[in-house]
């Protein structure tokens, strides 16, 4: 069926789009993730979803206890509209419901500080997939993470400057590790049945008015049934 409902929405979109969805999906992977714990500067949450589109990354996981996650469209440029944004803010723990998420789903934890532990992104080892914890502006990752984490990795800088910009140290991990993944014999693609749900939905985010168009459908469906 959804195979069936991408032909029919496509024609509702011009040939150079339809065809960018397929090209974008080629270099789309779930191998690698992200997860965000209390960003509230909009600034920085928008620049790290633009980050994330631009090298390939799908889903993004959001994690508010204390601060709501804000997107700056004028910085995030759209790219929040063709990811996948999977929020927790349900339970008084939501550090603790990602990772137990995260690790049901075979995620290595790392936490992006520094620690006696700590390894050069550059030598992290991406054979099974893994999920990079950034923190506050303030304060870092939480102690939740440090205690759950799987792993730990810093970016080597050479200069007075303690840290990064969350925004900046986001994207410098993702090009390096996605430039790593794209070198290794990791089967990192999406399925072709993840290929097809995202398809499916980036048709919606560009018709107008889908429901109707795919209500119409169904009714066509059942028309050639009967």
């Amino acid at each position: 069926m959804s195979k069936e409902l991408i032909d029919y929405l496509t024609q509702f979109v011009s040939e150079p789009r339809r065809k960018k969805f397929d090209d974008v999906l080629q270099f789309r992977t779930r191998h690698i993730t992200i997860a965000l714990e209390d960003i509230y500067q909009p600034h920085n949450a928008s620049a790290v979803l633009r980050s994330c589109d631009c090298f390939g990354i799908q889903d993004v996981h959001i994690i508010e206890n204390r601060n709501s996650y804000t997107v700056n469209p004028d910085v995030a440029l759209g790219s929040f509209k063709w990811l996948n944004l999977i929020k927790y803010n349900k339970s008084e723990n939501n550090t603790h419901d990602s990772i137990k998420s995260l690790k049901k789903k075979g995620y290595k934890i790392i936490a992006t500080t520094p620690h006696s532990n700590d390894c050069n992104i550059h030598d992290l080892d991406i054979e099974q997939r893994l999920c990079l914890f950034f923190g506050t502006e303030l304060k870092g990752i939480s102690d939740e993470v440090k205690e759950q984490a799987d792993g730990f990795v810093k970016i080597p800088m050479f200069g007075f400057t303690e840290s990064f910009n969350i925004s900046v140290s986001a994207a410098l991990s993702i090009y390096t590790l996605v430039r790593k993944l794209h070198e290794s014999k990791i089967k990192w693609q999406l399925s072709e049945k993840e290929k097809e749900e995202i398809i499916l939905n980036w048709l919606r985010k560009s018709i107008s008015k889908p429901e109707l168009i795919e209500k119409e459908f169904h009714e066509r469906k059942l028309k050639m049934k009967g």
